[in-house]
């Protein structure tokens, strides 16, 4: 019996251990333009683990493509990204978020105009919006930007997924249309 309980009490010990020191994985939710784009590239980042495409910030239930692009329901194109804070950080992806788009445009990146293009950070606690209006003000004074920075920060509320052809959209249209790409002159 003794024998029984000790590898009982080691194998509890090691699987408290275990779960213990695993990292709880975060999300972040971005809007920066179509939402395309920022997930082919998005996806590509150390310690991002998975994204969807979807809707967020405006009026209705269950919003469609074809509704929000019309830029009258409020919604934005957003990215809900699943990342290991282990490996990148949120300040470190919302650095990299600047880099994809052009922060200092209100509801536009390049070709595409409307409110649902715009440049958005949807933070889901306190922390996350502490440093999106830190990332903002650095963005600011670092010099990199000509303009001002517009990017708003509100507290995200329900995000809806986008039908799933626009998922993954890119890597299924390898050669569709994207009006994102790292710009190495907007690090900061």
């Amino acid at each position: 019996m003794n024998f029984i309980r000790f590898i009982f009490l080691l194998a509890l010990t090691f699987f408290s251990a275990a779960n213990s020191n695993a990292q709880k994985n975060e999300t972040a939710i971005l809007a920066g333009g179509c939402f395309w784009g920022m997930q082919e590239l998005i996806n590509h980042v150390d310690g991002v683990l998975k994204s969807r495409v979807g809707y967020i910030g405006g009026k209705g239930e269950n919003p469609t493509y074809e509704v929000v692009s019309t830029g009258l329901t409020g919604y934005a194109e957003a990215i809900e990204i699943t990342f290991n804070p282990q490996k990148i950080s949120y300040e470190k992806l919302l650095k990299f978020f600047f880099t994809i788009h052009d922060p200092t445009t209100l509801n536009r990146q390049e070709h595409d105009i409307g409110t649902q293009y715009r440049s958005e950070i949807f933070y889901l606690n306190d922390t996350q919006k502490k440093i999106a209006l830190d990332v903002i003000d650095k963005a600011n004074k670092s010099g990199v930007f000509k303009k001002p920075v517009v990017t708003k920060v509100n507290k995200a509320e329900k995000f809806y997924a986008a039908e799933e052809y626009h998922q993954e959209y890119l890597k299924k249209n390898p050669y569709g249309y994207t009006c994102h790409h790292v710009r190495e002159e907007w690090k900061f």
